[in-house]
């Protein structure tokens, strides 16, 4: 299993704290946004005196519910189409391991959500990368390069919308270019659609399960973890049309039993969330990636396009290797005593090499916090040992 290019870090901040600096926490999407009362409340005042197994497929009247949800987005299913997993994490794992066995290969374009690649290796699944690039804001990548890496093996594409870890958001016209690529090899389309609350700049949310004739294709893996700022709840969903996915995944869902309880109970509550709560949110996310795009933008030497979704942003930076700087932030460096923790972006890419300048950042804690996080970084390039400096040659004509 590779390591979490998110958590490999924790002992060196461990550490640092002990030893009396503050760090900012700009390397995992764990928001400081308060989760909804509601569902807080339900958990406070769950009724019952024995903490149950749910069904293994989630607690019916959850399920139920959830459609209102989806139906918000004009996405239409039957309950039977959705299982409940613990976290999205688990949709993940069910949905490759229900449709592709050892030794098959999935197309991901990089960088991706680390753990793709972790529940792949987990299922011996081959993952084939096509590079997106930092230029183009992370765009799907020209079909051609798909095509470029299709083989007999091949039996998936997954993508995220909007990305973790790039913030990039998916036109239309580029899902569509996928849902013929996809019929015409015959494939399954994953689609991690968990930051679908958080579009910005106008900008439309397009499902894949909005893509006529594309549904006994389609596996669309969710997480209440980010919509409601709730993590820890470990509440996701696996949902499709197809029933032979739903069959299968359901044997998996049997094995590990059933889903958190409570988790449940605070995911069921919390449907009911009343839409001022994320446009609330929804505005402060706006206001943290404008301050926190301009602010690396104006620093020398680094490049950080505008995210149109999601809460992370792909930076590059004028380093050597992203691995040993952040850990070089954590280790070695302190500006007033304090320091961030930054992922690298190394890990988010399966390509050898890609990613060594670059990292991605979560902006997940408040304006003031993120102020004070970007001062460090600042300080931090101007005196990182591995610094890499651009020169211009200028041409001289006789």
């Amino acid at each position: 299993m590779p390591p979490s290019p998110i958590r490999k870090l924790v002992p060196y901040a461990d550490k640092a704290k002990k030893e009396g600096k503050k760090i900012y926490h700009l390397n995992i999407g764990q928001p400081d946004i308060e989760s909804p009362k509601i569902m807080l409340d339900a958990v406070k005042n769950f009724p019952l005196k024995v903490i149950e197994y749910s069904h293994s497929a989630g607690i019916e009247s959850y399920r139920k519910k959830l459609l209102k949800y989806y139906e918000g987005y004009k996405i239409h299913l039957d309950y039977n189409d959705l299982i409940v997993t613990t976290g999205g994490s688990e949709a993940i794992l069910i949905g490759v391991m229900s449709c592709l066995n050892p030794g098959d290969e999935i197309i991901i374009p990089e960088p991706f959500y680390a753990n793709y690649n972790g529940f792949a290796c987990y299922g011996g699944i081959v993952v084939k990368p096509v590079h997106s690039s930092i230029e183009s804001g992370f765009a799907l990548p020209p079909i051609e390069e798909f095509e470029k890496v299709i083989t007999s093996k091949t039996k998936a594409i997954m993508v995220c919308n909007p990305s973790n870890p790039t913030g990039h958001l998916y036109s239309r016209e580029e899902l569509e270019e996928l849902k013929e690529l996809v019929l015409k090899h015959d494939l399954w389309l994953f689609s991690d659609e968990v930051y679908r609350e958080f579009c910005y700049d106008d900008k439309e949310y397009i499902s894949v399960l909005h893509l006529e004739g594309l549904d006994q294709h389609v596996v669309l893996l969710d997480s209440i973890s980010k919509r409601y700022s709730a993590c820890g709840a470990r509440i996701g969903a696996i949902i499709s049309k197809n029933k032979e996915v739903m069959a299968s995944a359901l044997k998996f869902a049997q094995a590990r039993l059933s889903p958190p309880t409570f988790g449940q109970v605070a995911g069921e509550a919390a449907i009911d969330t009343p839409p001022e709560y994320f446009q609330k949110v929804k505005k402060e996310y706006v206001a943290r990636r404008d301050f926190i795009v301009e602010a690396l933008n104006k620093m020398e030497g680094v490049f950080c396009p505008n995210p149109s979704g999601a809460f992370y942003c792909i930076v590059r930076l004028p380093i050597d290797d992203s691995d040993l700087f952040c850990q070089w932030l954590l280790e070695s460096f302190d500006y007033n005593n304090e320091t961030i923790m930054l992922a690298p972006a190394t890990g988010f890419y399966s390509t050898p090499g890609f990613g060594k300048n670059e990292v991605r950042i979560a902006y997940v804690l408040n304006i003031d916090d993120l102020q004070k996080a970007m001062i460090c970084l600042d300080e931090a390039l101007k005196v990182y040992p591995g610094r890499v400096l651009h020169h211009v040659e200028l041409k001289i004509e006789n």
